[in-house]
């Protein structure tokens, strides 16, 4: 993508700082879109799409968890994975900036800015999009979902046979198995590929927030209801509509979808007014299948409203040679996103890819290949170059060799943050605390 096609979106509470980077980037881009109230983010990237959004890191109280930028870019990666992120902050906040490149963003920019900073940035974005589309590495067919192993083929067959119709679909596996390529791939080989895909995480919605996420609501419907705002259900009318995580939502939950799937209408908050849907769901969970046959965690006609065919992706230690398959792939992706030259493997680097199971599965090894690339210096890659978390092993080791209050709370931070990918909605939630408090141990152990 060129500099002239592109879709900038600037968020900053301070007018000076949007008039000034408008200024700049208009010249040279499509369109630079500004917005000063950041809980406008949603309705901004479901009406427009923005190939770079440029994040104020600080903003005035609107989200009270001390860390605004970092709230709001998780908002935005829940809504648009795809998009990059490039944060603005001070030099006070630069610890803040680095971890929220772990998190997901893109770059940052540190005020004051050097113009040629902000160019040099926002170009090397759209170069790597760019580099990223031609190798179809973003392509959400099922195409694009690597394999040559009986086990993945039997994936693509049922979506081959499923994707034309609008039967509801459960996406069954294990963290880091490619799920949500599974749903976005039948979705772009349905009969709504040209409408809206929407995907909601809705695992890591609160009970607040659920209703308000899914079904919208209207101005005044609560206190931080300034206008009124679409819920996904409604953005996805026509579409495709994706729940990953279903399997973590309450009973109480599962009755407010299930009456929506039911009648096919919604009701936002604060309306007396039934809006009427027609979406295709597509739903997605890590749960074990007997996990959700327990009827005291999840409703039986529930289950027979998402499930009409369920689809089980095999983990990647089942799929024999097609680590083999997606190593060279995501070595050739990784070669070029840091401008190393081509890569050959080695025997011994080969073989232990084979002998490790991948409990992370297929996001395991990207991370691994590309922490290899990264730090081997060569053209060949040998087994020395591999090297495994051992996150797990030493969260285990430790609680073994100690009981001091702070260790244990530590490792059973990093348990978490494992398990959640380092989603940090999830891992707050299921530690019991709230955001806030585990950014202020994330500071603490200086995770």
């Amino acid at each position: 993508m060129v500099l002239k096609e592109a879709t900038i979106l600037v968020i900053d509470d301070d007018l000076d700082v949007l008039t000034a980077l408008r200024l700049l980037l208009k010249p040279l881009v499509k369109e630079v879109v500004i917005e000063k109230n950041p809980s406008n983010i949603g309705s901004q990237i479901e009406s427009k799409a923005f190939d770079i959004i440029i994040l104020d890191m600080n903003f005035n109280g609107l989200v009270n968890t001390g860390n605004e930028g970092i709230f709001w870019l998780n908002e935005i990666k829940r809504q648009k994975p795809e998009t990059a992120v490039v944060l603005i902050t001070a030099y006070a906040d630069i610890d803040l900036a680095i971890r929220a490149l772990k998190e997901g963003a893109s770059d940052f920019l540190v005020k004051p800015w050097k113009n040629e900073k902000i160019i040099n940035t926002v170009t090397t974005l759209l170069q790597n999009k760019k580099s990223k589309n031609k190798k179809g590495t973003i392509s959400q067919s099922n195409n694009s979902i690597l394999g040559e192993s009986d086990a993945i083929k039997d994936v693509f067959l049922k979506i081959k046979k499923v994707a034309p119709t609008d039967a509801n679909v459960l996406i069954l596996g294990e963290n880091g198995t490619g799920k949500d390529l599974i749903a976005k791939a039948l979705h772009d080989n349905s009969n709504r590929k040209d409408k809206p895909f929407v995907k909601v995480d809705v695992g890591a919605l609160t009970s607040t927030l659920f209703e308000s996420e899914l079904f919208g609501y209207k101005k005044g419907a609560f206190t931080d209801a300034k206008e009124d705002r679409k819920g996904r259900f409604e953005s996805a009318n026509g579409g495709t509509l994706f729940l990953d995580e279903i399997g973590n939502i309450g009973l109480g939950q599962q009755v407010r979808l299930l009456t929506v799937l039911q009648n096919r209408l919604v009701t936002p908050l604060g309306s007396n007014e039934s809006i009427p849907i027609d979406i295709r769901l597509i739903c997605a969970t890590n749960i074990d299948p007997k996990v959700l046959a327990d009827e005291s965690k999840f409703r039986k006609d529930l289950i027979y409203r998402i499930n009409t065919l369920d689809i089980m992706v095999p983990p990647l230690r089942d799929r024999g040679t097609d680590v083999t398959l997606l190593s060279k792939h995501f070595i050739n992706i990784y070669a070029d996103k840091y401008n190393k030259s081509p890569y050959t493997l080695d025997s011994g680097f080969v073989s232990k890819l084979k002998k490790h199971d991948f409990p992370g599965n297929v996001r395991e090894l990207q991370y691994v290949l590309e922490r290899a690339v990264i730090m081997t210096d060569g053209t060949v890659l040998k087994a020395e170059d591999l090297v495994f978390s051992s996150i797990e092993r030493s969260t285990t080791s430790t609680v073994a060799k100690t009981m001091n209050l702070d260790d244990i709370e530590k490792n059973a931070i990093l348990t978490v943050l494992e398990k959640n990918k380092g989603n940090v909605s999830k891992s707050a939630k299921e530690l019991g605390i709230t955001r806030a408090a585990l950014y202020r141990r994330l500071d603490k152990y200086e995770l």
